[in-house]
């Protein structure tokens, strides 16, 4: 058949589609180093790639059969395709040797037999030669006999006597025809020499000779000894041995000595070339009378040929979530060799999930055999062995690279789940906060993250997306919102895709940016309350107190107090961070009755911020001396009992000191709520108007903001007087005991009767 001929439709005898060819890269695999045949991935067709010659393939075998893979990828399938050469007629016949000497003398008696070439097709069956023709002649015919083996071949038959005074030699042509349409014809030329009378022929002791002899057989190895005898003397009794025909495989191979008829080794013997060689021998005397023999030399196979080991298919990779079983390569996989040396055993290395499966003879699929993990093993050398049954056994290996593809199996991770940092208030947009990082244990456009925000967080921070670096978007401040949970997305870039997620805690660092204010004494455009004390106040005695709060926090809102002028000095002193302003010393006769105080007051930070207040303080005549004891409700007599008492009390507060420090931890931990000090009399309550909203005063003297990321703290201070601020409209209310108070403003004053027993208190 010529090229591109072709020989069937393979998708539709196995039932693909055309399309499904081009898409699974389908093609055709030949055993061998030749491709004979292609396939036609456009219409299905398997096509002749390269002339096929059916003597060149398989000889003189009478079935030639060739084997061919059809593959498929994506999965890896394979179908096997077996093709039967059928002959054709393509050969004539042919004699080896075209010129046909014989010598027969004269007295050879009528009917003698002699053997002639047989010609040679290597066509087969009906395109073989099958019958002879001799030319026209009158003393010789032409007449078949056949060889042991069932081969058919001619003989020259006497018919006539021969005189060799009448005619010495003769020229006859045999022709060889076969039996194709039309059929073809080989010829040869005989020429027949008559001799003086020589009587007898030389006979061999056996028509057929069998000899034995291992492949790979030394040069010049014995194979066997032929005889031949001759009962005449001298020149017509002496026999020379030759071949007569000797075929294209055997040539060279073997000789034969021409006188004592020893065949021996002359060239490589090898099993896998010829298992058998026919020779044809002849045996021709001195006279030229001739015989022959057939001589068989039957070749003994050896364990010369190592297993061979070829790769027909193999997928450059195969993805990591491969079901068990699917095919990565085709292995052709045998050996030249006969018998137990001919069979092969195939073994791959134990630690690959990767095992051989055999469906046709000498194709081994390599196929999955576990769950693969890129993350794990992303490449794999897998050797494969080839060992005979031969003795020694000869093995051999071959490597089958396979790259593990990866596919999107693992999320990204990030290298923190949360993440904490503080950014200082005030600062320009574009501030760089944090950088986040995520890892992928996936490769390649799997592995690829991209960053992006979740949530409320994009009105406040930007997002790198490839780099996970965060920013400002706008200046914060500390007073308006102190910290921020934002939730960053980490996202590969697989599909579909794989996300994961971390928290990122932004804290607001404050900064000293808001001044001191002053809550009490009320500072307005007009007049400022006075505050009033008694005549006979002593040393030490609670005049008042300034109260001021900070927006800041922590030792940005550390408040001192300080008097930076008063209208006579000396005469006052004020707590430095509890802001109560006490008497130096008793009030003299020439102290003015009324005393102004201006008040200092400054934070903690670095660069201090401070704000004034402006204190009154009238000198009330009459107005009882407050004991500090009854501030707190306490009775008089209680204080002077005993001293005993005191030391018992002291001695059990000793022994349930343990105790009392764990209650305050759980107290100060737990409980964000101040203690206040209340008494049954109505205090006055000062409403919330006076100060801004978010501030509260938690203790004596406190002045911190009420921030949730704080616990509350007590300054140091006085215990002998604070105040209370609430919802409440600014009143004065009787005191338990009778009196009177008198709201007192601007320059007015009046006598007021105090109970003995009143307390001023903060309160929330």
């Amino acid at each position: 058949m010529q090229r591109g001929s072709e020989i069937g439709n393979l998708a539709h005898d196995l039932g693909l589609d055309v399309d499904e060819l081009i898409q699974r890269n389908a093609r055709v695999v030949a055993e061998g180093s030749r491709q004979f045949c292609e396939l036609s991935t456009e219409t299905g067709f398997l096509l002749v790639s390269e002339r096929m010659d059916r003597e060149e393939l398989c000889a003189q075998t009478e079935v030639c059969i060739v084997q061919f893979q059809l593959l498929l990828e994506n999965p890896l399938k394979v179908y096997s395709l077996v093709l039967d050469i059928q002959d054709i007629n393509d050969n004539s016949p042919f004699f080896d040797n075209g010129q046909i000497e014989l010598e027969l003398l004269e007295s050879t008696v009528l009917g003698r037999r002699f053997p002639l070439e047989s010609a040679r097709d290597p066509d087969m069956g009906a395109n073989s030669v099958q019958h002879y023709r001799l030319s026209k002649n009158e003393y010789f015919a032409l007449e078949m006999n056949t060889h042991v083996d069932a081969n058919a071949y001619p003989e020259l038959v006497l018919k006539k006597p021969l005189d060799r005074e009448s005619q010495v030699d003769h020229f006859l042509t045999i022709s060889g025809v076969d039996g194709g349409n039309p059929p073809l014809s080989g010829t040869a030329s005989i020429h027949i020499h008559v001799l003086d009378a020589n009587d007898n022929v030389p006979v061999f002791s056996q028509r057929v000779y069998k000899a034995y002899i291992h492949e790979n057989s030394e040069q010049g190895t014995f194979l066997t000894k032929l005889n031949a005898t001759d009962l005449d003397s001298g020149l017509y009794g002496k026999i020379t041995y030759t071949f007569s025909h000797v075929p294209d495989k055997t040539r060279g191979v073997v000789e034969i000595d021409p006188v004592t008829g020893e065949v021996r080794v002359a060239g490589t013997i090898d099993y896998e070339e010829a298992s058998t060689h026919e020779l044809d021998v002849q045996a021709k005397d001195g006279g030229g009378q001739s015989s022959h023999c057939k001589l068989i030399i039957e070749v003994t196979d050896l364990n010369d040929n190592a297993p061979v080991i070829e790769i027909k298919s193999s997928s450059p990779s195969v993805s990591e979530d491969a079901s068990p079983g699917t095919m990565v390569a085709l292995l052709n996989v045998y050996d030249l060799d006969t018998g137990a040396s001919g069979r092969v055993t195939c073994e791959i290395t134990d630690d690959a999930p990767f095992k051989l499966v055999s469906e046709v003879k000498n194709y081994f699929m390599l196929v999955t055999d576990g769950v693969l993990d890129r993350e794990k093993s992303s490449y794999y050398n897998i050797t494969v062995t080839a060992v005979d049954a031969g003795t020694p056994p000869m093995f051999s290996s071959n490597i089958v690279s396979i790259l593990v593809a990866d596919v999107n199996d693992n999320p990204p991770v990030f290298i923190q789940s949360e993440y904490s940092v503080e950014v200082p208030e005030n600062r320009a947009q574009g501030l760089p906060v944090i950088r986040v990082r995520a890892e992928d244990a996936d490769a390649g456009q799997n592995a690829q993250i991209q960053y992006s925000l979740a949530g409320d967080a994009v009105s406040y921070f930007s997002l790198n997306e490839e780099t996970g670096e965060v920013y400002t978007l706008r200046p914060f401040d500390y007073e308006t919102l102190s910290h921020f949970w934002i939730r960053v997305l980490a996202r590969d870039g697989g599909s579909p895709p794989f996300t994961s997620t971390c928290t990122v805690r932004v804290f607001i660092g404050d900064e000293n940016d808001n001044a001191p204010i002053i809550l009490y004494p009320v500072q307005s455009s007009g007049q400022i309350a006075d505050d009033i004390v008694p005549l006979a106040a002593p040393k030490g005695y609670l005049v008042t107190k300034v109260v001021a709060v900070d927006a800041d926090a922590g030792h940005n809102a550390w408040l001192s107090y300080h008097i930076v002028q008063a209208t006579k000095p000396h005469l006052f002193s004020i707590g430095l961070h509890c802001g109560e302003i006490r008497m130096l010393r008793p009030f003299a006769d020439d102290d003015e009755p009324k005393q102004t105080l201006v008040v200092a007051v400054k934070d903690n930070g670095a660069e201090s911020l401070s704000a004034t207040a402006t204190v009154n303080i009238a000198i009330g005549e009459g107005l009882p001396v407050i004991d500090e004891l009854s501030a707190f409700g306490l009775d008089e007599s209680w204080v002077r009992n005993d001293f005993t008492l005191y030391l018992i009390i002291a001695l059990a507060g000793v022994s349930s000191l343990f105790l009392i420090l764990i209650s305050t931890v759980v107290y100060m931990r737990f409980c964000r709520h101040s203690y206040m000090h209340r008494t049954s009399a109505k205090l006055p309550v000062f409403p919330s108007t006076y100060g801004p909203p978010g501030y509260f005063d938690v203790s004596h003297c406190g002045t911190l903001q009420n921030d949730d990321r704080y616990s509350s703290f007590l300054t140091t201070g006085s215990w002998r007087g604070d105040f209370r601020f609430g919802p409440e409209v600014f009143d004065y209310n009787t005191l338990k005991k009778t009196g009177t108070m008198v709201r007192v403003s601007g320059d007015n004053m009046a006598n007021v009767k105090v109970a003995s027993r009143a307390h001023l208190s903060v309160g929330l």
